[in-house]
C-alpha cells in the first residue's frame, strides 16, 4: 500500500514539473522597447539667392575716371552679405563712351529711340527664388539695355529688389518701373547708394546695404 501511495505522489510531482515547463515555454518574454534614432529638427530652406546688375567704368560723375563701376561695387556688397550670385549684365557691342557726357548723350539717344541693346549671355533664373536687381540711373530711368534683359527672361513668381547708384537722384522710380516691366513678379523696397560713396566710403554704404537687406529679412 504504502508503495502504491509513493508511486502516486512521484507521478503527481513529475506531473506538476512538466506542467510548470509547459507554462514557462508558452509564456512570451517581454520585448525591450526599441530605440529610436533622434530626428534632426525640420530647418527652413533657404532661399537662393542673385544679384543681377549692369555697372560702367571709366569717367563718371564725380568720382572720375574708375577700374570698378559703382554698381558693381554695390552688388558685391549684396553678394557679400547674402552669399548670392552675381551676374553681371554686358553689352554684346560695347561702344558706349568712356567719358561722361558722350555716355550721357548715348544713353538719352538709347532712350528716345526706346532701344534694346543686346548683352552677352544667357541669364537662368531657373533656381533663383530672389533677384538683386541694379544700374546706374540714366536720365531719371534704368539703362535700356535693363529693359532688354527684363524682357527676355522669365521674372515670373520671383521676388524682385531693386537698387540703384546715382550722385542725386536716389532711386528714380525704379521699383515702379521694375513692377511694370515684370508686373507678375513681386518687387520690394530698393535702395539708392551715391556712387561717390560707393567709392570713396565704402564701409559707410556696406552699413548701408547691410541694414536694407536686414530689414527685408535676407
Amino acid at each position: 500500500m504504502k508503495k502504491i501511495l509513493i508511486l502516486l505522489l512521484s507521478a503527481l510531482m513529475i506531473i506538476g514539473l512538466f506542467g510548470c515547463g509547459n507554462k514557462e515555454e508558452q509564456s512570451e518574454p517581454v520585448k525591450p522597447q526599441e530605440e529610436t534614432e533622434p530626428t534632426e529638427p525640420e530647418t527652413k530652406e533657404e532661399k537662393k539667392i542673385l544679384v543681377l546688375y549692369f555697372s560702367r567704368t571709366g569717367e563718371q560723375y564725380n568720382v572720375g575716371v574708375i577700374d570698378k563701376g559703382n554698381t558693381a561695387i554695390v552688388a558685391e556688397l549684396i553678394a557679400e552679405k547674402t552669399g548670392a550670385d552675381l551676374f553681371e549684365v554686358l553689352p554684346e557691342n560695347d561702344n558706349y563712351p568712356t567719358t561722361y557726357d558722350a555716355l550721357l548723350d548715348v544713353a538719352k539717344e538709347e532712350q528716345n529711340s526706346n532701344a534694346r541693346p543686346a548683352y552677352k549671355g544667357t541669364i537662368d533664373l531657373s533656381s533663383y527664388d530672389t533677384v538683386f536687381v541694379g544700374s546706374p540711373v540714366w536720365w531719371g530711368d534704368w539703362p535700356m539695355i535693363m529693359y532688354t534683359v527684363f524682357e527676355n527672361n522669365d521674372f515670373n513668381g520671383k521676388t524682385l529688389i531693386p537698387f540703384s547708384t546715382h550722385e542725386g537722384s536716389g532711386l528714380s522710380g525704379f521699383d515702379s518701373k521694375l513692377q511694370k516691366a515684370c508686373p507678375n513678379s513681386t518687387v520690394l523696397k530698393g535702395l539708392g547708394i551715391r556712387g561717390s560713396e560707393a567709392q570713396n566710403n565704402t564701409e559707410e554704404a556696406k552699413s548701408k546695404v547691410n541694414s536694407w537687406i536686414e530689414e527685408l529679412g535676407y
